[in-house]
């Protein structure tokens, strides 16, 4: 039995979680409610306990991680902080990371490689053209920097936007409850271009996966994910995944996304972003397939998850 520290008890730390538990692992988890959320699923979870920290005090962090086989940041700053939150988290998790000698594997995302004009492989440059893009960027170069030092070992993983039970999700609580109910939805920016989603359980199973595998360290690896869907399509599939009649699909209109922007941080957040939404955004998951053997798991079951996610009380998930 190892040790295994996870900063972020989100769905993908959550999950990450889970799937450690079940293999006999000891696990902790850290937040700075020190209480996982009654979604996750972890409840009186045999080898799994939570710790109140805050993640960006190095000292404490690499005090905990004393001892630890891998370190997953599973961390997710608000949206529209991440440019002043991230940085200092990111150097406390790498210095907690060279302290203990824990191996650290970080959940990212696609913001880095900018607006593309293909699908996105592994070894498409980084070249953000955003603030958040830029951020993640720096944080993936520094701790490459380290790793190739001979400080730390780090790797990441990248995911498109994630689809799943409670996940932050354009396909999340914005549709899905409507869907269910059986009224219209409405999607932001085009509802008709190539989108990849990835699954949280799929992200989870890579990062537990790239954390205990020398071969996959000092390199990013994109999550495995299914062929892309526009959100028109999406929403189409949720329908039919969770038994329910079709519901009309139209897009936010531009003038209401501005006004909403005024007063709510997130949405005014996203502008810079939006391109993601605007245009075809497909990522290529093969290399952590031929690699690992690792294959997505079913759209149809995913969808099927999702919707059941929100059907359920929250006192019983």
């Amino acid at each position: 039995m190892s040790k295994h520290l996870i900063v972020g008890v989100g769905p993908i730390g959550s999950a990450t979680a889970r799937l450690l538990a079940a293999r006999g692992e000891e696990v902790v988890l850290v937040s700075r409610s020190g209480a996982a959320p009654a979604t996750a699923g972890l409840a009186d979870l045999p080898g799994v306990r939570s710790v109140r920290l805050d993640a960006t005090d190095a000292e404490a962090l690499g005090e905990l991680a004393a001892g630890a086989a891998v370190l997953y940041n599973c961390a997710n700053p608000a949206y529209h902080r991440w440019a002043t939150d991230w940085p200092p988290l990111a150097a406390a998790l790498l210095a907690a990371a060279e302290r203990s000698g824990a191996v650290l594997a970080t959940v990212s995302n696609l913001y880095g490689y900018g607006a593309v004009a293909a699908p996105m492989t592994e070894d498409t440059p980084l070249d953000p053209n955003s603030v958040k893009g830029r951020v993640r960027a720096r944080m993936w170069e520094d701790a490459l920097a380290l790793h190739r030092a001979g400080r730390v070992r780090v790797t990441e993983i990248r995911g498109s936007d994630y689809i799943g039970p409670h996940a932050e999700s354009p396909l999340g609580a914005r549709v899905v409850p409507r869907l269910l109910a059986g009224r219209g939805v409405q999607v932001l920016r085009s509802a008709d271009t190539a989108h990849s989603w990835t699954y949280t359980e799929d992200a989870a199973r890579l990062l537990v996966t790239v954390g205990g595998e020398e071969r996959a360290w000092g390199r990013p690896w994109h999550v495995p994910s299914n062929a892309p869907r526009t959100q028109r399509e999406a929403v189409a599939d949720l329908a039919e995944a969770a038994g329910v009649a079709p519901v009309r699909v139209s897009e936010i209109p531009a003038a209401m996304l501005a006004a909403l922007g005024l007063v709510n941080p997130t949405v005014r957040a996203l502008r810079e972003v939006a391109y993601q939404l605007e245009r075809p955004f497909v990522m290529d998951s093969g290399a952590a397939t031929a690699t690992f053997g690792l294959e997505p798991t079913s759209w149809t079951e995913i969808l099927g998850a999702t919707a059941d996610s929100y059907r359920t009380p929250a006192s019983h998930r």
